[in-house]
C-alpha cells in the first residue's frame, strides 16, 4: 500500500511539471484557410520549423468588353476566364488579388472606365479560382460612392472572401485582417496613393486607406502584434511605367524599416521588378514594385496583357519558445491575357491559344523581372 501511494504521489509531480504548456496567442480578424498535411510542423523537442506558401497577382479591372463576353442566361460566367490559371492559385496556403474594379452588382449597374463597378460574379471567379484575400484600396475605389462599397464588402463577407483597404466604419478599419495557415499568421494592409479625384465623403476616411505615413505606421506597428508576417499592398507609382520610381522606392524603405516583411505593388498596370529591401537592424522586406494586369480588358499591347502570379514561402522557426519569421524562394510565374476571348493563361504556354513570338517575350519578360533580382525563380 505504501509502494502505490508513493507511486501515485510520483505520477501527480510528473504531470504537474508537464503540465504546462507556452503559446501565442493573437486577437484579431482571422481566418484559417487551406492547411494541408504537407506544410505540419517539423516537430522537435523545444524547436521546430513550419512553413506556408503565399500567392499574389495584379489588378483585377473589369471593363465592359470583358463583362459582355461573360455575359450568361442568368447573370455573367466569368470563371471559365480563369480555367487555366486556377491550379497555380490553388497550390499556394494563401492567394491574394487587387480587387481594382469595385463588385457593386448589377442591381446598381455595371459600368466600365472612367467609373467602374462589376458584377458580384467576378468575386465568384476569384474564389473559385483559390483566391482567400483581396486588396480593395485603390484609385478606383469611390468610382461608384457608399452603395458599391457596400454591396462590394457584403458579397466579400457573404463567400468568405477576406477583404481589406475599404470599409464600412472606423470600428470596422481598426481590426487587422489576418489570415493563418500552417501555424503562421498572415496580416494584410492596403493603401492607396489617391482616388482619381474623388473627395472621400466628410467623416468617412475609413471608406478607403490612403497612402500617409502616420497612419500606416500604426497600422503596421498593430499588425506586428497579432502576426508573424505583415503584408502590405501598395497602389503606386506611374501608368504603363515599366522600373520604379524614386517615390516607390522610397516609400518602399520606409516601409522596411517599420519592419514590413512583404510589398506588393499595384497600379502600373505593367509588371516592375522585384527586389530584397534592408530596412532598419538588418530586417528584410521582398517588394514586387507592380504585380502589372492579372484580369482586365487593357489589350493594346504586350506589356499590359503579361501579368503573372507572385510566390513566396515564408518559414517560421521556434526555439525555446522564440519565434523568428523569414520570407523565402520567390518565383514569379507569367501570365497572359488572351484580347479575343480575355482568358488568361500561363505566358509559357501562350504561343498555343495564338500569342506570336511567344518565346522572345517570355525571355524579354524574365530578363525584366530579374534587373532587380538576377536570382528570382522564372516559372513555367
Amino acid at each position: 500500500m505504501l509502494i502505490k501511494h508513493w507511486l501515485l504521489y510520483f505520477f501527480i509531480c510528473i504531470a504537474g511539471l508537464t503540465g504546462f504548456v507556452f503559446t501565442q496567442s493573437f486577437h484579431s480578424d482571422t481566418h484559417s484557410v487551406k492547411t494541408t498535411a504537407k506544410s505540419q510542423p517539423d516537430r522537435q523537442p523545444n524547436h521546430y520549423k513550419t512553413s506556408a506558401t503565399l500567392a499574389a497577382v495584379g489588378d483585377v479591372l473589369i471593363h465592359d468588353r470583358v463583362y459582355n463576353k461573360a455575359k450568361a442566361d442568368d447573370g455573367y460566367d466569368f470563371k471559365p476566364m480563369l480555367e487555366a490559371v486556377k491550379p497555380y492559385i490553388q497550390q499556394a496556403d494563401i492567394s491574394v488579388a487587387n480587387s481594382e474594379s469595385i463588385i457593386g452588382g448589377s442591381d446598381i449597374g455595371v459600368s466600365t472606365y472612367p467609373s467602374f463597378n462589376s458584377p458580384y460574379e467576378v468575386g465568384d471567379a476569384l474564389k473559385d479560382a483559390g483566391f482567400d484575400v483581396v486588396t480593395m484600396a485603390n484609385n478606383h475605389t469611390l468610382d461608384r460612392g457608399i452603395p458599391a462599397i457596400r454591396n462590394a464588402i457584403h458579397h466579400w463577407d457573404k463567400i468568405g472572401m477576406v477583404h481589406t483597404g475599404s470599409f464600412l466604419s472606423e470600428k470596422d478599419r481598426a481590426k487587422i485582417r489576418t489570415v493563418t495557415s500552417h501555424d503562421i499568421t498572415f496580416s494584410f494592409l492596403a493603401y492607396t496613393y489617391g482616388t482619381n479625384g474623388i473627395a472621400t465623403p466628410e467623416g468617412k476616411d475609413y471608406l478607403v486607406n490612403r497612402i500617409n505615413l502616420p497612419q500606416m505606421q500604426k497600422d503596421i506597428k498593430q499588425a506586428k502584434k497579432v502576426s508573424h508576417v505583415v503584408v502590405v499592398s501598395l497602389h503606386f507609382g506611374t501608368e504603363y511605367e515599366r522600373v520604379p520610381n524614386s517615390r516607390q522606392k522610397e516609400l518602399v524603405q520606409k516601409l522596411a524599416d517599420q519592419g514590413v516583411d512583404i510589398i506588393l505593388g499595384c497600379h502600373p498596370h505593367v509588371l516592375q521588378p522585384v527586389q530584397w529591401v534592408t530596412g532598419k537592424g538588418g530586417h528584410k522586406t521582398f517588394v514586387i514594385y507592380s504585380m502589372g494586369d492579372f484580369f482586365t480588358g487593357q489589350d493594346d499591347g504586350i506589356y499590359k496583357e503579361v501579368g503573372g502570379i507572385l510566390k513566396l514561402r515564408i518559414v517560421k522557426t521556434t526555439t525555446d519558445n522564440k519565434v523568428s519569421v523569414e520570407v523565402r524562394d520567390p518565383k514569379f510565374m507569367p501570365t497572359w491575357l488572351n484580347p479575343k476571348n480575355y482568358h488568361v493563361v500561363p505566358l509559357a504556354e501562350a504561343g498555343k491559344y495564338g500569342l506570336e513570338n511567344q518565346p522572345a517575350i517570355y525571355k524579354e519578360m524574365a530578363q525584366h523581372m530579374r534587373s532587380l533580382l538576377p536570382g528570382l525563380e522564372f516559372k513555367s
